[in-house]
């Protein structure tokens, strides 16, 4: 794999929410309670055994992992409510750029509420609120030209904003369009698609897109330069330069909670991808952060040194010393 395109020193930015988590346990299987033969009635209310509020939203999710990782200053582009300033404080500490996250007054900061059963099984609702003005707030608003752009679910409208900007200030992307995939239209998810530099989503998002674009696999990997599809506790499957490659999940020492697995995933195969390493290395890399944060109850409670990081994943993997790399 070859990182000419950006150099050494590759900037990303990350877009997409910022919010506040409301994480619940259900001590249930929700399939138990969910009769399909009346689904067009269903109402159902689950009486949870803990509630947790943490720091969340993708951008951040992601810009959070790649700063652990020795990343320089990720930057988060977003917008946010008034009730951010000790979020903003959090995410200086651990060495994220936050001066372009634009506070809306008047406005409370997005708001994320996932329930989960023994199984992982989730039920989720999102509430947008200073989220919606990030349609407002234009990339041309940056101080400096970026090497990639991640475009994760967002207000769909700033979504497909970030796309046009993108291909007309010519920045690479790459298209995280997730949970959103139900919000847009099948010619928005086409052309965020037919854009991108790369492509990541997981094994379900995977086929909704291309149930909804009538894009195959075939078609979607002469697009971008790489394809990464996350499989649960299957791992990932990378496609690039013409070959497929199969990540096995990384052991993790206990499940928590699955919420976040996926960006801190995708902070992990960029920090990879930054530094050059191969499409095995940046997957694995990926797997790591990922149980990292499984292990946790929050998408950023997670935390280890890159020393830490490096001893962990070389209890099972042999990296033959490219990791020494960011131990510098």
């Amino acid at each position: 794999m070859s990182n000419d395109l950006f150099g050494e020193k590759m900037s990303i930015v990350c877009t997409g929410s910022v919010a506040y988590d409301y994480l619940m346990k259900f001590p249930g299987f929700f399939k138990d309670h969910i009769l399909t033969d009346n689904i067009e009635t269903l109402s159902l209310s689950f009486l949870v055994e803990s509630l947790t509020k943490v720091r969340g939203g993708i951008a951040p999710n992601i810009a959070y992992t790649l700063a652990l990782l020795g990343s320089e200053k990720p930057v988060v582009f977003a917008t946010v409510g008034e009730d951010f300033e000790d979020y903003r404080l959090w995410l200086e500490f651990h060495k994220v750029e936050t001066r372009y996250i634009k506070k809306i007054e008047g406005e409370f900061t997005a708001s994320f509420f996932a329930n989960t059963d023994k199984a992982n099984s989730q039920i989720a609702s999102f509430y947008p609120g200073a989220m919606t003005y990030a349609r407002d707030y234009s990339l041309r608003e940056l101080d400096f030209s970026p090497e990639l752009v991640v475009i994760s679910p967002n207000d769909p409208v700033a979504m497909n904003r970030y796309v046009e900007e993108c291909a007309q200030m010519n920045i690479p992307y790459l298209f995280d369009p997730s949970q959103q995939i139900v919000r847009m239209s099948s010619d928005e998810i086409r052309r965020g698609v037919e854009g991108a530099y790369s492509l990541f989503v997981n094994e379900y998002e995977y086929q909704l897109l291309q149930k909804h674009t009538g894009l195959s696999q075939k078609d979607i990997l002469r697009i971008v330069k790489f394809l990464v599809v996350t499989l649960g506790d299957k791992g990932a499957k990378i496609f690039a330069e013409d070959k497929e490659y199969h990540v096995p999940a990384f052991p993790v020492e206990e499940i928590v909670d699955p919420t976040g697995v996926g960006d801190a995933f995708r902070g992990g195969f960029l920090r990879g991808y930054q530094e050059g390493y191969t499409w095995e290395l940046c997957g694995k890399i990926g797997s790591l952060s990922a149980a990292y944060c499984l292990e946790q109850n929050g998408t950023q409670s997670h935390h280890f040194t890159v020393e830490d990081f490096v001893n962990r994943f070389r209890l099972y993997y042999d990296d033959h010393g490219d990791l020494d790399q960011i131990l510098k």
